[in-house]
């Protein structure tokens, strides 16, 4: 009976990090669009900052990836399920992925202090005293040092980090599909466009690209499994 249960929970859990992963790739395609038709501030000073949340505080969010945020919690179980299927390839390297996977996660969530962003803009906006003001546009200016931080890169290293080890376990696994493993390990290595000078943009748009493909396809492979732990709590209960 314990078995039982335990089948019919993972199947669940398989079915709704498949749903999850393909909201991933809906949420990258809304965040793109949003940079696109609503550019971040091009200098980017707390002062410029402050003006987008006033003028649009829910555009002014977006833009500082406050949907990105949501990306990475929404991701937990998906991380979870990765390891749950492949930790039979090899367990001590399945964890090491989970943990850093979630190790990435913590940081880039502290990296975007979106709302702490909006309480300065609203508090700039109502203050009258220029030494108020300019206390504001310090902790602004902070904020904005901590977006672009120790712990934004070091979650962004991380991310590429357990993405290629995910991506060669799969190639030793028959769980997920050889063109599954090759794109989680392409956008992983487009990752390094982050650190090019000119053209590194470009690049990051490649891994971007690659890492929605990836989703995509382990969302096919989510929902059969999840049917799969299905079919077997029905053969145990016959």
């Amino acid at each position: 009976m314990k078995e039982s249960k335990d089948s019919a929970g993972w199947g669940l859990l398989y079915k709704v990090s498949g749903l999850i992963s393909l909201l991933l790739v809906l949420l990258t395609a809304v965040q793109l669009v949003v940079f696109i038709s609503f550019p971040p501030p091009l200098d980017g000073t707390a002062a410029e900052w402050f003006n987008l949340f006033q003028k649009n505080k829910f555009i002014g969010l977006l833009d500082f990836e406050f949907l990105m945020v949501i990306y990475a919690l929404i991701s937990i179980p998906v991380s979870i399920m990765l390891f749950k299927s492949l930790k039979h390839t090899n367990q001590a390297f399945a964890l090491f992925y989970l943990i850093l996977s979630l190790v990435g996660i913590a940081l880039f969530t502290v990296a975007r202090p979106a709302f702490e962003m909006l309480f300065l803009s609203n508090q700039y906006a109502s203050a009258t005293d220029e030494a108020q003001k300019a206390a504001l546009l310090s902790s602004g200016n902070s904020l904005i040092a901590m977006f672009h931080g120790t712990a934004f890169y070091v979650s962004y290293i991380l991310g590429s980090i357990s993405g290629l080890i995910i991506s060669v376990m799969m190639l030793k696994s028959n769980i997920f599909s050889k063109k599954t493993a090759y794109f989680r390990m392409a956008s992983s290595i487009f990752d390094i466009g982050l650190f090019i000078p000119g053209i590194g943009t470009f690049i990051s748009i490649f891994s971007v690209v690659f890492l929605s493909i990836f989703d995509i396809l382990i969302a096919k492979r989510f929902f059969q499994l999840g049917r799969q732990e299905l079919i077997e709590v029905k053969s145990i209960k016959i």
